[in-house]
């Protein structure tokens, strides 16, 4: 190891592939590197990179060639491309951006450390790092968060079985493997330790847990130990099929006051035909007895999903049904992705493809009438007292950014307090609704805050 090395890490996607970028830095920390945001006084740069869409695609390219830049003009010492591009394309990688030394794969993270001192000291070093996707999906590092400290990621399982039509996932992320319980109450007591309070539960597909390891769904059974960790205050869970909810598991959302009324269950489409090409495992009818179902048993159940517009052969009468769906449904939370033509699925060979701005147009739609319905729902929870996790200060203002039980991290809305009374980030306080301004709540302290723990 050379002294005095600084490293920059740009992690691209989603939460998991986060996870992934704080085992790294575990990593790199316990050989005692040191880290920086800043690249011009960075010596290594790491991009954790994604390959969900081309968009993602786009922008881990674009990382790795103005790293690279660096590189060739002799002001970074090393640059690594990681993750899910790293993984799908690791061949171009090497051939179209040079400047790359080194390419570690999905399940390739744990080498981070070896990879790095070899760039950096031997004439020869291994450029390409691609291991099995059915390895383990943890290395068991100790983790340095990126988040700010009050909330968490845990991941519980890589990888997925399900072959939805449209998604290469499963090509650079491997099959459904879930992390032996163990290990992860293990990492989530050393979150809680970190001062985590919201342990935010990710996974392609969460409610899967536990099948491959031990014949059975155990998220349940994970989550109810999960609660009786102490300093972890609120759970999330996130990704859950609504094929693969059991009584079980609304259940336990009911009864376990630190697991939140909130759940995002990603259905893509309402028209059975559309689901059917998409390889999807449920029909217009079972979502509906579902989201019912919740709904029923949790009355203040906050629902997000997420739908794709302009699958191909998706005729104007799906995404009228769609729209009509949306509408019923009134979900909480809903996020609209177009139609991304992936390498190597299914659907990348359906005819027909949807032009681009039909797909925009329809996006669109879908979003303006979610739009009326967020509003609405933002509208009618003024007078409603609710728990709020403090964030942050709003600078020189006397108002602080906050996110109820309904608003996860980074895709939902905030609760903005205000208050002439010094919060701490990480208080748990309790607001008072006093109104809405489009997705966002604005509130007042309604009686005094949980202090830290």
């Amino acid at each position: 190891m050379q002294e005095g090395l600084k490293i920059l890490f740009v992690s691209l996607g989603c939460d998991k592939n986060l996870v992934d970028t704080e085992e790294m830095l575990g990593i790199l920390a316990d050989r005692g590197y040191a880290f920086t945001d800043d690249e011009s006084e960075a010596d290594v740069a790491v991009v954790n990179t994604c390959s969900f869409i081309k968009d993602a695609q786009k922008e881990s390219i674009e990382a790795l060639l103005e790293l690279g830049e660096l590189r060739t003009q002799g002001k970074l010492k090393a640059l690594i491309a990681a993750g899910c591009l790293a993984q799908r394309y690791q061949e171009e990688i090497l051939k179209e951006i040079p400047e790359v030394d080194a390419v570690l794969g999905t399940s390739a993270q744990e080498e981070i450390a070896k990879a790095l001192e070899e760039v950096l000291e031997k004439e020869d070093p291994e450029r390409l790092r691609i291991r099995s996707l059915r390895n383990k999906p943890t290395t068991g590092a100790r983790r340095i968060l990126t988040t700010g400290g009050w909330y968490g990621y845990l991941k519980i399982a890589d990888g997925c079985n399900k072959g939805c039509s449209y998604c290469a996932i499963p090509s650079f992320r491997g099959p459904f493997r879930s992390v032996p319980e163990e290990e992860l109450l293990a990492q989530a007591r050393d979150l809680a330790a970190q001062g985590v309070r919201e342990l935010i539960v990710v996974a392609q597909e969460t409610t899967l847990y536990g099948m491959d390891l031990y014949g059975e769904k155990r998220l349940p059974a994970l989550l109810k130990k999960l609660c009786e960790i102490d300093g972890i205050e609120w759970i999330r869970i996130l990704y859950a099929y609504p094929e693969e909810i059991t009584d079980d598991l609304i259940r336990v959302i009911k009864e376990e006051p630190k697991i939140l009324h909130y759940l995002d269950m990603p259905i893509q489409h309402a028209s059975d035909s559309i689901l059917q090409k998409m390889r999807r495992r449920t029909s217009r009818k079972e979502l509906e007895e579902m989201v019912s179902k919740i709904r029923t048993e949790i009355p203040d159940m906050c629902l997000r999903t997420t739908l794709i517009t302009g699958f191909p052969g998706e005729l104007e009468k799906d995404h009228k049904e769609l729209l009509a769906f949306v509408r019923k449904m009134k979900f909480d939370r809903l996020g609209v992705f177009t139609y991304s033509k992936e390498d190597g699925t299914p659907a990348a060979k359906m005819s027909p493809q949807v032009p681009a701005a039909v797909k925009k147009k329809r996006q669109k739609e879908l979003m303006l009438a979610q739009q009326k319905i967020a509003f609405s729902q933002a509208r009618k929870m003024k007078g409603r007292v609710l728990t709020a996790l403090v964030e942050g200060k709003i600078a020189d203002e006397d108002v602080y950014a906050a996110r109820t039980y309904r608003d996860a991290p980074g895709v939902d809305g905030l609760l903005f307090i205000e208050t002439k009374k010094e919060l701490m980030s990480g208080d748990l306080i309790e607001v008072r609704v006093t109104g809405s301004q489009d997705y966002d709540l604005i509130g007042k302290p309604a009686g005094p805050s949980r202090d830290k723990v």
